[in-house]
């Protein structure tokens, strides 16, 4: 019955506009005094700090960091001029730079808010000017910028990795066949729609244009090798890779292309700072929850209720997949990850599903969430860039929610697609 109440007092507070991080953190509060009495409320803070405080959580702020110097010193820029030079004699040849460069984004980002703020500024207004419908042009800048938590590195997957005790590196090996996939797929799905409403060709294809291109755009692709190569190297961690990215991205700003000055740094630093206090705001006030949760056995007694249900993993998946795709029409991907992800946990190691498998598709479960109102995070973002009405964009952005969709069954049910390069290099 506290639980029912707890989550009740969630929902409420969230309906009235309390932001998410502060409404976990007031239920959690209430639901500690309800239960323990005032005696307990010194471990609050305690609880709070020290679930920030995960080694591994510190890349993710490093992440966020070095998405915002690359969105400031030309590397988004020199990344579009290069795809729309290598693809600009296909039909509807912008979307499909929209896609590519979305997924060269992913690779050093991480973030999907980074890639379409980086990406959408300057794609969308050039798609609309070319004559592409404006649903359509924010359709596909939102669902290809989702593709920034499925190709690695990925901030989710990292938050996911803590939540799940799951090896990070391995998460990111997991996700690189599913991303590039969903992108592919994307592709396709573009072609079909330049081919059946006769989209136009953007430029000829020119050799000199596109050496030209790829010489300026020469470091900014190299810092994905840089960056995932280190990590899948064991070079270093992927908390020191972050850390690499934002060294990687400073040194290609302000030296190479010689764009990145105090005022664009501390802008960049000022964005970070913002999108980290946020994430981690969600860390603290979900761990305190979390705590909770486990000392009054919820996840236990979740999966004791499933597995007497069932205990056939296809079974299994196929609840929780509905389960976070609903749950992930209502938060974001980091409060879902942190809020449900040590409750499930129980039921996935209970009928034997790999935690890196799951991982991957609790990560494609918040890539449509990201898409589908009503929060919708990086749809709204896109909606805001382009000036368009959500729910035009929303049908619009249907068919690429679908491709998503069908990559979720395929990851799902053919583990194969996501586990084999973990298999190949950690077994």
């Amino acid at each position: 019955m506290t639980e029912l109440l707890l989550l009740a007092c969630i929902l409420a507070l969230v309906l009235i506009n309390v932001p998410i991080a502060l409404a976990l953190a007031i239920a959690a509060v209430i639901a500690i005094i309800a239960t323990q009495g005032l005696a307990s409320l010194p471990n609050v803070p305690i609880v709070l700090y020290s679930g920030a405080t995960s080694f591994p959580l510190i890349a993710i702020p490093l992440f966020i960091l070095a998405g915002a110097i690359m969105n400031t010193s030309g590397i988004s820029r020199r990344l579009v001029e290069f795809c729309s030079a290598a693809l600009g004699f296909m039909r509807g040849a912008l979307a499909q730079v929209n896609v590519v460069t979305s997924m060269f984004f992913a690779e050093i980002s991480g973030s999907a808010v980074a890639d379409v703020a980086a990406t959408g500024s300057v794609l969308i207004p050039a798609m609309k000017k070319r004559g592409y419908p404006g649903p359509f042009t924010a359709a596909v800048t939102s669902s290809t910028a989702s593709l920034a938590i499925i190709i690695p590195p990925s901030i989710p997957m990292i938050l996911y990795a803590v939540m799940a005790d799951a090896s990070v590196v391995q998460l990111f090996v997991a996700g690189i066949v599913p991303g590039l996939l969903a992108g592919f797929m994307m592709m396709g799905l573009c072609h079909w729609y330049a081919v059946r409403f006769n989209w136009p060709v953007e430029d000829v294809f020119e050799l000199r244009k596109l050496a030209r291109t790829f010489r300026e755009a020469f470091w900014a692709l190299t810092l994905p090798f840089i960056i995932l190569g280190a990590i899948f190297g064991g070079i270093v961690t992927a908390t020191e890779g972050a850390a690499l990215a934002v060294a990687a991205a400073l040194f290609v700003g302000a030296v190479i292309y010689r764009e990145l000055d105090w005022k664009h740094l501390r802008a960049a630093m000022i964005e970070g700072g913002v999108q980290t206090a946020v994430v981690m705001l969600l860390v603290a006030s979900s761990a305190l929850l979390g705590t909770y949760l486990t000392e009054v056995q919820v996840p236990q007694r979740l999966a004791q209720a499933i597995t007497s249900l069932t205990s056939e993993p296809w079974l299994v998946l196929a609840l929780l997949n509905v389960f976070f795709l609903l749950v992930g029409m209502f938060l974001h991907s980091a409060a879902a990850i942190i809020l449900v992800v040590p409750i499930v946990m129980p039921v996935v190691l209970a009928v034997g599903i790999d935690p890196v498998h799951f991982g991957i598709i609790v990560t494609l479960n918040l890539a449509i969430g990201q898409q589908t109102p009503p929060v919708a995070s990086v749809l709204m973002i896109t909606c805001s860039i382009a000036k368009e009405n959500v729910w035009d964009v929303t049908r619009a952005n249907l068919p690429f929610i679908g491709v998503l969709l069908a990559v979720l069954l395929l990851v799902t049910y053919v583990p194969a697609v996501t586990l084999s390069l973990v298999w190949i290099f950690y077994h």
